[in-house]
């Protein structure tokens, strides 16, 4: 009896066990989220293309758009954060050097500049990253065919230090939904600069239009020193573009015409300044006239209209005379 309840024992366990393996075996292998890499964005996982999306997608209650494009130039104090290190000091790069690497494996597509045009992003118009390398004589190496084609190129030969200027195209907008006023980039184009030796003369080479979401997930991972009296990396390249911490001119607004400033104005360098003090100062009056602010003066006149507490108004002090007061004289009538 006792043997038959040890062999019951025993059965029942082994088809537990197999029902758990079994069990086991037919559910389905899951990752997590931020494991999951995405196929159209080589290199990013399924939770940064998902929050990428969400900080690309444009406002659905804009209201008020003003489009225009900037100039960043890099000797500027204020974007050398950009610029430097001009070669990879570990795991410290500058801006252009994440778009090279980028480009060179493959994970963000570019397109090409198109002369007196606005930047135009079709199939048709994609940026071929060899003609790029041969264009601009980057040595490089070629691996693997087809889709699997990589370029290998050494870190000294990325001319990141010749792109010392940017072409930024930046929206304002308001959105009635949220009621919020702010800038944001949609695109960026690096700039060749380089200076002919016999002549000394500067030319300034477009690269490739970029649009700002693809780069996004990969620029919130670049960190870059921003002070030089605070040596912490604190912002990426990324919040340096959100936040606004460049500095940068305006040399076109998208208009009817698709006319820039010098073609609006001419090239007198006092012109064309005050055409762009004019776009900035038509921005700030924008903002004010948003928002209702209280009238200060007002609020100092209400205070000073408070009724005063009541004052008693004194009775004059009748002083006493010091002399001895006269006999009083009675008046006796007679008959």
């Amino acid at each position: 009896m006792k043997l038959l309840h040890i062999i019951g024992l025993g059965l029942a366990l082994l088809a537990c066990s197999s029902a758990g393996f079994a069990q086991n075996t037919q559910r389905p292998t899951r990752q997590r989220a931020s494991e999951t890499v995405t196929d159209n964005m080589p290199g990013l996982t399924e939770r940064a293309r998902i929050k990428n999306e969400v900080a690309s997608k444009a406002p659905e209650h804009i209201v008020w758009l003003r489009e225009m494009y900037r100039i960043i130039d890099l000797e500027n104090e204020n974007n050398a954060a950009l610029y430097f290190p001009v070669q990879p000091m570990g795991d410290r790069m500058n801006l252009f050097t994440t778009i090279f690497k980028l480009l060179a494996d493959g994970k963000i597509t570019a397109y090409n500049y198109l002369m007196d045009r606005q930047e135009v992003f079709v199939e048709s118009e994609k940026l071929d990253f060899e003609e790029f390398l041969k264009k601009f004589g980057v040595l490089y190496t070629k691996q693997g065919t087809g889709d699997n084609v990589r370029f290998i190129v050494d870190d000294i030969d990325i001319p990141s230090y010749q792109v010392s200027q940017y072409q930024i195209k930046e929206g304002w907008y308001f959105d009635a939904a949220t009621g919020t006023y702010r800038s944001q980039v949609t695109a960026i184009c690096p700039l060749l600069v380089r200076t002919e030796y016999d002549t000394g003369s500067k030319s300034i080479n477009p690269v490739c239009w970029i649009p700002y979401e693809n780069l996004r997930p990969y620029l919130s991972r670049t960190m870059i020193m921003t002070s030089d009296y605070n040596n912490v990396m604190t912002n990426s390249i990324d919040d340096f573009f959100t936040k606004g911490m460049y500095t940068g001119d305006i040399f076109k607004t998208v208009n009817m015409r698709d006319l820039t400033l010098m073609q609006q104005v001419g090239d007198d360098p006092e012109m064309l300044k005050l055409a762009q003090d004019s776009i900035e100062n038509q921005l700030s009056a924008f903002r004010e006239q948003l928002w209702i602010r209280p009238d200060t003066t007002q609020v100092a006149d209400s205070k000073s209209n408070k009724k005063a507490p009541a004052v008693k108004e004194a009775k004059p002090k009748v002083e006493k005379s010091s002399a001895p007061a006269s006999p009083t004289r009675s008046v006796r009538r007679t008959r």
